[in-house]
């Protein structure tokens, strides 16, 4: 597994108090795990995803997780308690690593649950989570548990674009121009100025799941936003699309209609997508090859599993060979 000095940026920065967690959805492509199990409590080799964002927004310097959760889905904030029981059994019987870990993610930081009613959309369980918010903050980071975005360190890269150019910072991967259906796309322009080591472009407009003849570029949204507070009023005033559900997009849309400025971060990195199995097989493969315990064994077991599959499927290897 990445150790958390694997996840933590260089440095943290405090501009950043509440990390907004969406995690009321259904799971529903991970049937039929997630008719017990939250989907965002599904290990990744064996933290599960909800931990590790956990670890993220802890790294930026964020006091509070507002996690947004179903009535039926407070599994995930018990996640977050002390299991002071279990983990006093663990220490007795001298598993002192064990017994951290069963108290990592209590530690992180402070876990606070947002219920959300009815999925009505990303944008509505945003605004679900405002009443977690002191009066005096200004911005919200919301980072989608779905992705992991590596390496760590982009929300941070994000406040420092704030602090340059104001508003809101999204975070943005590039793709191919057939992927671009999958996303919302930006329509960007050149920043007026710079931020060291940071690729900044601004935003005129986003376009949510383009073809590829009507994307404006292959900049796609990812699961990272640094929002100014106003975000909230716009998701008032924003019109429900399909399924009566709030797109978080069309809120943005609205405020850079209204000349609030907003920028992408583009990020020179990768992505896993837990959400999923697709990309959560992956996911584990990634993180997995590179923990000290489980890596060397598992690099041995997955090339006899290849090299398995090839003698078992010979035209795979034909495939690949032309490719």
């Amino acid at each position: 597994m990445q150790k958390s000095h694997d996840l933590a940026p260089d440095s943290a920065q405090p501009a950043v108090r509440t990390v907004v967690v969406p995690a009321a959805g259904m799971g529903t492509r991970f049937l039929p795990a997630t008719k017990t199990v939250p989907k965002e409590l599904l290990p990744v080799v064996d933290t599960p995803g909800i931990e590790l964002i956990a670890e993220e927004a802890a790294a930026l310097g964020a006091e509070r997780l507002a996690i947004v959760v179903a009535p039926e889905k407070q599994e995930i904030m018990r996640h977050f308690g002390e299991f002071s029981a279990l983990r006093n059994r663990l220490m007795e019987r001298g598993k002192d690593e064990q017994a951290e870990k069963v108290s990592r993610a209590n530690g992180l930081i402070h876990a606070v649950a947002v219920t959300q009613d009815e999925p009505l959309g990303l944008g509505h369980a945003v605004g679900c989570a405002e009443a977690a918010l002191d009066a005096e903050e200004d911005v919200v980071a919301v980072m989608l548990p779905d992705d992991l975005v590596l390496p760590a360190g982009v929300m941070e890269k994000m406040v420092r674009v704030r602090e340059e150019f104001g508003g809101s910072v999204l975070c943005a991967f590039n793709v191919t121009e057939d992927e671009v259906f999958n996303y919302g796309v930006f329509d960007v322009v050149p920043a007026d100025g710079d931020v060291a080591g940071v690729e900044v472009l601004k935003v005129r407009g986003m376009v949510e799941k383009p073809s590829k003849e009507e994307a404006p570029s292959t900049l796609v949204a990812t699961g990272r936003y640094l929002l100014d507070r106003a975000v909230f009023d716009a998701l008032t005033r924003i019109t429900p699309g399909k399924g009566g559900e709030l797109q978080l997009t069309d809120a943005i849309e609205l405020m850079i209609q209204e000349g609030h400025p907003v920028h992408v971060v583009v990020h020179d990195g990768k992505r896993h997508d837990l959400g999923n199995p697709g990309g959560y097989i992956p996911a584990n493969v990634d993180f997995g090859l590179r923990d000290e315990k489980y890596g060397p064994a598992l690099y041995t077991a997955i090339k006899q599993i290849i090299a398995d599959f090839e003698a078992e499927h010979p035209e795979v290897l034909a495939r690949g060979e032309q490719a």
